[in-house]
């Protein structure tokens, strides 16, 4: 393992093998793309990164108060919206997020809606805030989950939707990349993340397990302060993370073989 600067699908899989000492009778290519997968849905998911951030523009539709999450999307970050309804030129109004949409109905029925205070008001205009109402089942566009907007559209207003989406990852079909923006550029921390995954699988020492979930952490916290538009610098942190992690773990790995040897 020392030396390696990136995985791709083919190393990865060697490397959880030889660090968990399991041959591919047991760590089959169907339970090692188990293992990749939940590693990356839980790296994109606690420490969300730049090469997974995508925009979808699009159109309101006028008296429609609802609008769908992109395809995929893990997050929303910002949605902007154009006072024109041909083009997204220029600077747009950021909507402003609510917690719950309840407090949109509130808005909408209480200040501007017949419902209210404010009676034989319109309650259409250009857009002001939005919220999540959930909904979310797969991953197309349609059943990715959705917004409410309010004051509901008066016009057909172009829109920028900003969002977080999980990105395809390694894998051995077709739907797989044999290499990824992690496997390249986090290698080691998507190593570990794939044998928290493998030892819980495995329902192995709880010490190990421990020690891959708080290496995890560490590299985390070193991946926030690089500068991963520099290569070079990439490379040296990662030259330094995996010395510092491999001689913990050799370490580890010594207890816990004399602790079955002892047995």
């Amino acid at each position: 393992m020392s030396g390696v600067k990136k995985y791709d699908y083919s190393t990865l899989t060697a490397a959880i093998r030889s660090y968990t000492e399991v041959d591919d009778s047991v760590f089959t290519q169907a339970i090692i793309d188990e293992f990749i997968m939940g590693a990356e849905f839980r790296i994109y998911q606690e420490l969300p990164m730049d090469s997974a951030r995508f925009v979808q523009e699009g159109t309101l539709a006028a008296d429609d108060n609802t609008i769908n999450s992109p395809a995929g999307a893990l997050f929303i970050r910002g949605v902007e919206v154009f006072n024109s309804t041909s083009a997204t030129t220029g600077n747009g109004s950021w909507l402003e997020k609510k917690k719950d949409q309840t407090y949109l109905s509130e808005y909408t029925d209480r200040l501007t809606g017949p419902e209210g205070d404010l009676t034989a008001q319109d309650v259409t205009g250009f857009p002001k805030y939005y919220a999540m109402f959930g909904g979310a089942t797969t991953i197309t566009d349609t059943t990715s989950g959705g917004m409410y907007i309010a004051p509901t559209p008066d016009a057909a207003y172009k829109f920028r939707i900003y969002y977080n989406k999980m990105p395809t990852g390694l894998g051995s079909g077709t739907d797989g990349n044999s290499n990824t923006y992690l496997s390249n550029y986090f290698p080691q921390g998507l190593l570990y993340a794939c044998l928290v995954e493998a030892f819980g699988y495995l329902k192995g020492p709880m010490d190990m397990l421990t020690f891959m979930k708080i290496d995890i952490k560490m590299q985390y916290n070193s991946l926030q302060v690089c500068n991963l538009e520099d290569e070079d610098e990439t490379i040296t942190l990662t030259e330094q993370l995996e010395y510092q992690s491999s001689h913990r773990l050799r370490k580890l790995r010594r207890n816990y073989d004399n602790n079955i040897s002892n047995m």
